[in-house]
């Protein structure tokens, strides 16, 4: 099912069909550095992460982890889209990309438009997200999408950055 689009991308749930690009991009250097090991090394575990993760949240928020690809070609570049973890009071926003399609303003355009998405249909009234101490790239990226530091949290005995939408 599509969720938005905008001039270069189609923004979409994923589903089974994804397995390949998920046990990639999960993989990926920067994943497995700044979110972590999930321990996805086949296409029937990217399919039960997927089946597990995103399309779980679909039916229990109406929202989750999206899959991002060119409209030009619809070649899978990345996820971006929204989780609700237990441990934060409200939904935060997640991206990632494959490498050779970093600062090209996908992240910052599919974001962007996955904020908008949230807004208006979910009707959220803020968006949290996370990051790692050392993930400046990520950083850069939610500061230019009008996010602003809150506070520092701990997940699995790890510091993490925690950023807010809006003003608490």
């Amino acid at each position: 099912m599509q969720i938005t689009e905008t001039n270069r991308l189609k923004i979409r749930q994923l589903n089974k069909d994804d397995a390949a690009f998920i046990l990639e991009l999960l993989n990926q250097p920067a994943w497995v550095t700044h979110i972590g090991d999930k321990n996805i090394h086949s296409l029937i575990e990217a399919e039960n992460y997927i089946i597990s993760g995103p399309v779980s949240m679909y039916a229990k928020y109406g929202y989750g982890l999206y899959l991002v690809e060119l409209l030009s070609n619809k070649k899978a570049i990345g996820i971006c889209g929204l989780v609700k973890r237990e441990y934060l009071p409200e939904p935060d926003i997640g991206f990632a990309f494959l490498s050779e399609y970093w600062h090209l303003g996908y992240a910052f355009e599919s974001a962007n438009a996955v904020i908008s998405n949230a807004i208006d249909k979910h009707k959220l009234e803020n968006i949290l997200a996370i990051t790692t101490l050392d993930n400046h790239p990520s950083t850069k990226l939610l500061a230019k999408l009008g996010f602003v530091f809150y506070k520092n949290i701990e997940d699995n005995d790890k510091v993490l950055n925690l950023y807010s939408l809006t003003d608490h």
